[in-house]
């Protein structure tokens, strides 16, 4: 009797499962979504075995089955469901104020100034402008907003 006989036979449905759920375990430390499927599929064939007696060289081929077949499913869904890209501007907030005005809170004093942007104080910098003066972020110099003055408008 072969090794893995003897493991099938004696555990039965539980090597599957256990198998299963080693690979969901290293599917949470490793990177990606490789082993969710390996794993969903041994959990299949392990409830499978329990309930119908099946030959382990067909659990083999069907563990084999049930895992190509779930891993491309699971690529196609995985890239359907998900943007490859994701934001550009994730890790940059400032980015997202380009273009936007504001009003200046405190003036700009030689270059240098801060404006309270929802629940954040940005560092600005741009000509010196004093405070309540309307403002638009220009572009983003590492953390730093460049503004510019907004014209007043012309009344109607």
């Amino acid at each position: 009797m072969s090794i893995v006989e003897r493991i099938i036979f004696e555990l039965g449905p539980w090597s599957w499962w256990i198998g299963g759920l080693l690979l969901l375990g290293l599917e949470v430390v490793a990177p990606g979504t490789f082993f969710l499927w390996f794993g969903l599929s041994a959990l299949v064939v392990g409830t499978l075995a329990l309930f119908f007696d099946i030959a382990w060289q067909a659990e083999l081929v069907l563990f084999g089955a049930l895992s190509l077949v779930s891993l491309l499913a699971g690529r196609a869904f995985m890239r359907r469901s998900g943007d490859a890209e994701g934001d550009p501007s994730l890790n940059r907030r400032g980015s997202r104020l380009v273009g936007r005005e504001f009003v200046l809170e405190q003036p700009i004093s030689q270059g240098d100034g801060r404006v309270r942007i929802d629940d954040t104080i940005w560092r600005v910098t741009g000509d010196d402008m004093p405070s309540g003066t309307r403002i638009r972020v220009e572009r983003l110099d590492g953390p730093v907003l460049v503004v510019v003055a907004v014209p007043p408008k012309a009344p109607a």
